[in-house]
């Protein structure tokens, strides 16, 4: 291995330790050195250092997992003060948003607040609950206008029955996606029945949330809207019929014992939630805003409605940056005796440009209410 350099401050004067062929057997070595130099305080290091167990380290050989244990202890310790390393760290951020493995003092995990910044700035996902089914829409920003219409899908299909949309990062939301097919896959293999919206909502949330234990890792830059819909007949699978769910993740309905639409919101700490509208992203406020103005907890919103609903919030949420064109892309579940027959597809074109030209029409409506308005207003005044 090539010889490292680490450079730590010793108070008043830069000390270099130059450190070749590092491994497991020359640690306890390089730990007391550090103690007998009294820069650091060297605490459980050595407990660390055999077994560092994370998502990423199991493919790494022993000596790197030492050297990223070092490197970010030193990095922690030393990187963020210009001033005495033994001056207390403030608070606000420095010192305590180098690794999301640590928590202020006032118990803030800046990593994750950080990723929590980065979704604000994605587009606009929205997730409706309907009584009869499960919109999911999106709002995608046209980068450039070399981009293909329709090519580059924001909402995907992790199992027939359940489909998923994120705001933030985008590479995020594939690795995302292409975890939660592994745990719809293996659900099946092991239960011969589809996986339940609630379980895939759980099984992801803690493997998001153990993206905030580590500092070799970095919390999701995403929050992601699950959306399902459980169906109560039982599902062939492989040969097999299994039972299928006792319950429906979106809860009891009425006339039913099984099954149901189901939609859930999962946040960068690995909280999730079940909703009946979720919004994320930058136009999230005003998407809430019109969202709480349907009564979604009455369940009388209709999936066709849904589907109308969805198109005019997106239109209004990018009313915020309008300056950057986009592209509205929706899907839709429904039930078995629904249009989709408990698919997750994509809402047919004709539907969805209807929609649109609709959503706009309102939107138009209320641009021309709010002049008007404020043209008697002035008069009233005058």
């Amino acid at each position: 291995m090539s010889e490292e350099k680490i450079t730590v401050a010793n108070k008043d004067k830069l000390i270099k330790l130059r450190c070749a062929s590092i491994d497991l057997c020359k640690a306890d070595g390089l730990i007391k050195a550090l103690q007998r130099m009294d820069v650091v305080r060297v605490i459980a290091l050595e407990t660390a250092l055999p077994s560092r167990v994370d998502p990423h380290h199991q493919y790494l050989s022993r000596s790197q997992k030492l050297i990223g244990v070092i490197g970010d202890f030193i990095i922690y310790r030393l990187a963020v003060k210009k001033t005495s390393i033994f001056s207390p760290q403030t608070s606000i951020g420095t010192g305590y948003d180098l690794t999301n493995s640590v928590f202020s003092p006032d118990g803030r995990n800046f990593q994750v607040e950080y990723a929590v910044k980065a979704v604000e700035n994605g587009g606009t996902s929205i997730g409706i609950k309907c009584k009869d089914g499960v919109v999911l829409a999106v709002e995608k920003i046209i980068s450039s206008k070399l981009l293909k219409p329709g090519a580059n899908n924001r909402i995907a299909t992790i199992d027939r029955h359940i489909g998923t949309v994120s705001s933030g990062l985008l590479p995020d939301g594939r690795h995302f996606e292409s975890r939660a097919r592994d745990e719809a896959r293996s659900w099946r293999n092991i239960y011969k029945s589809p996986i339940t919206t609630a379980d895939l909502s759980s099984r992801m949330g803690q493997y998001v949330q153990a993206y905030t234990l580590y500092s070799s890792v970095r919390p999701f830059g995403i929050t992601a809207i699950v959306a399902g819909w459980d169906s109560e007949c039982e599902i062939p699978v492989d040969g097999q019929v299994g039972s299928g769910p006792a319950i429906g993740s979106g809860g009891k309905i009425e006339g039913k014992t099984h099954g149901g639409p189901g939609l859930y919101m999962i946040e960068p700490s690995g909280l999730y939630w079940g909703y009946y509208g979720a919004a994320t992203g930058k136009g999230r406020q005003t998407a809430k805003a019109e969202l709480e103005k349907l009564n979604l907890a009455d369940g009388t919103l209709s999936l066709l409605d849904g589907v109308n609903e969805a198109a005019k919030i997106i239109h209004m949420a990018h009313a915020d940056n309008k300056d950057k064109d986009f592209e509205l892309e929706m899907t839709w579940i429904s039930g078995l005796d629904g249009p989709t027959k408990g698919r997750h597809e994509h809402v047919p074109k004709k539907l969805l440009e209807e929609a649109e030209k609709a959503a706009k029409r309102a939107l138009d409506g209320e641009d021309d209410d709010d002049e008007t308005k404020s043209s008697e207003d002035v008069k009233m005044e005058e």
